[in-house]
């Protein structure tokens, strides 16, 4: 129906109902049983759970609707993947590895920040960059007052003009590789989520779709 976000908004508007009365946020349904209602309409799960893949481009934002109008990544998906959102979320000037399900207990795994599940960025930055740099990023920096986590930093390239790394947090931060990387005065030219744990990416062409398959459903859910 939506996002847990926007989910959060309609129970706030008074707009989502159960067993006729208004629901308060943390209510526990039993599926059979509580008959949910949002602005009238019967609210039912999902037959069987699904699961994609997307290789994001850039210039979509990562959320059912957009109030500023730009293009979401709902709008990349095909017909046949019936109702599914987005997990966690690639900012507007990046590309790469995006997860569809309808599956919420998965993607609220996924997504906690308790879990720290390992995702892995190719990065370019423009220049050089030392190690003794990294080694900062790689200790933990300090982003809205708080130090992030330990990560794994790997140079794959480098010349005068570029470098190009690899990247893995186990956080989720709003913007958070390109902000690390502001911290050393490196500006992140281009960001390419490629692996989320050890689901990998591949060859799958930018804006293409795929269907995830069940050693990669199973991979996931033991994560």
């Amino acid at each position: 129906m939506a996002s847990r976000r926007a989910a959060d908004g309609l129970i706030r508007d008074g707009k989502v109902l159960v067993n006729g009365k208004p629901c308060v946020p943390g209510t526990d349904i039993a599926e059979g049983k509580d008959t949910v209602t949002v602005e009238g309409k019967n609210i039912c799960l999902p037959a069987e759970h699904a699961y994609y893949m997307m290789n994001k481009p850039k210039g979509y934002v990562c959320t059912v609707r957009d109030d500023r109008g730009r293009k979401t990544v709902m709008d990349l998906l095909p017909a046949e993947t019936g109702r599914v959102y987005p997990v966690g979320r690639l900012d507007y000037d990046s590309e790469g590895l995006l997860l569809f399900t309808n599956d919420g207990d998965l993607a609220f795994r996924l997504t906690h920040p308790k879990n720290e599940i390992a995702k892995t960025y190719l990065v370019r930055v423009e220049g050089s960059v030392t190690e003794g740099a990294l080694n900062k990023l790689r200790a933990g920096v300090e982003l809205d007052g708080r130090m992030t986590g330990k990560s794994k930093i790997r140079i794959v390239e480098t010349n005068r003009e570029y470098t190009k790394l690899h990247v893995t947090i186990g956080e989720g931060r709003n913007r958070q590789v390109r902000r690390m990387f502001e911290t050393i005065g490196k500006n992140v030219v281009f960001l390419k989520r490629i692996r989320i744990g050890d689901l990998v990416l591949g060859s799958l062409e930018r804006g293409k779709v795929r269907p995830l398959r069940a050693d990669e459903v199973v991979y996931l859910k033991n994560l």
